[in-house]
C-alpha cells in the first residue's frame, strides 16, 4: 500500500503555501538522524534562496544605501537566530521528523535544527512552485523585521574589530576553548582576546553565536 502523506495542514496555513507535492515538505522535515534520505540537499537550497530573496527586498526597500550597509542588514535577517525564531512561531519542531533519541533530547527544540528545517522547507516551496511564492512567505513571515530595522546593524565582533584598529591595536582573536552538550544542541565557549587587555569568554549553541556573544561581553566591559 503507499505511504499516506503526513498532515502538513496547519503549517501549510502557517506558511501561507500549499504543496503540490507532499513528499518535498516531508523530505524538508525529515533530520539526519533518520538516515540517509534527509533533509539536508534542500537546506543548502533553502539557503541560497532564502539570502537572494532577502537580499532582493532589502535592496528595494533601502534603495539610498551603500552595498556595505546592505550586507549588515542581510547577514542579520538571515542569521540562525532569527530563523529559528521563525520557526517557533509556526510550530515547525511539531513536524520535524527526527529519531526517538533526538526528540527525547528535546532537539525539536535546538535552533540549529529548526533553522535547519525551515531552510530546507524553503527549498521544498522553492521547488514545489518556483521563487514567486517564496518570496511571499518571506514577506509574510519576516514581515517587521524588515520594518524594525531603521539602520543598518552593526555586528558586534565589526565594533569590537573597530574598537581595536582605533587605538592601533591587532585584529582581535577569536577561538574555541570548550564545546559541551549533545551534537545536535552543542553550546560553544569562545575567548576573544584583545592585545593589552584580559580576554572575555562568550557561549553560544554555534560558534558565531558564541563569538558575537563574546563581543557584546567585551564592548560592555570596556564601554562602562
Amino acid at each position: 500500500m503507499p505511504k499516506t502523506p503526513p498532515d502538513f495542514s496547519a503549517l501549510e496555513k502557517a506558511i501561507g503555501y500549499t504543496f503540490k507535492n507532499k513528499s518535498l515538505a516531508a523530505d524538508a522535515l525529515t533530520h539526519s538522524s533518520m538516515g540517509e534520505n534527509n533533509n539536508e540537499r534542500l537546506e543548502f537550497l533553502g539557503d541560497r534562496v532564502l539570502a537572494l530573496v532577502v537580499a532582493e527586498t532589502i535592496l528595494q526597500k533601502y534603495s539610498a544605501e551603500k552595498e556595505g550597509d546592505l550586507a549588515k542588514r542581510l547577514a542579520v535577517l538571515v542569521q540562525g537566530e532569527i530563523i529559528a525564531e521563525i520557526a517557533a512561531e509556526i510550530n515547525l519542531g511539531d513536524y520535524i521528523v527526527l529519531s526517538a533519541g533526538e526528540r527525547n533530547a528535546g532537539a525539536a527544540e535546538s535552533e540549529n535544527i529548526l533553522s535547519d528545517a525551515f531552510e530546507a522547507l524553503l527549498g521544498a516551496v522553492y521547488l514545489d512552485g518556483g521563487l514567486k511564492p517564496c518570496q511571499a512567505l518571506i514577506e509574510r513571515l519576516w514581515d517587521t523585521r524588515f520594518e524594525n530595522m531603521k539602520t543598518p546593524p552593526q555586528h558586534p565582533k565589526a565594533r569590537v574589530q573597530e574598537w581595536a584598529q582605533g587605538r592601533g591595536l591587532p585584529l582581535p582573536a577569536y577561538k574555541i576553548v570548550d564545546r559541551e552538550g549533545p551534537d545536535h544542541a552543542p553550546v560553544f565557549s569562545i575567548e576573544l582576546t584583545v592585545e593589552g587587555f584580559d580576554p572575555v569568554i562568550g557561549k553560544g549553541r554555534s560558534r558565531p553565536a558564541a563569538e558575537k556573544d563574546a563581543a557584546i561581553f567585551f564592548l560592555a566591559r570596556e564601554d562602562s
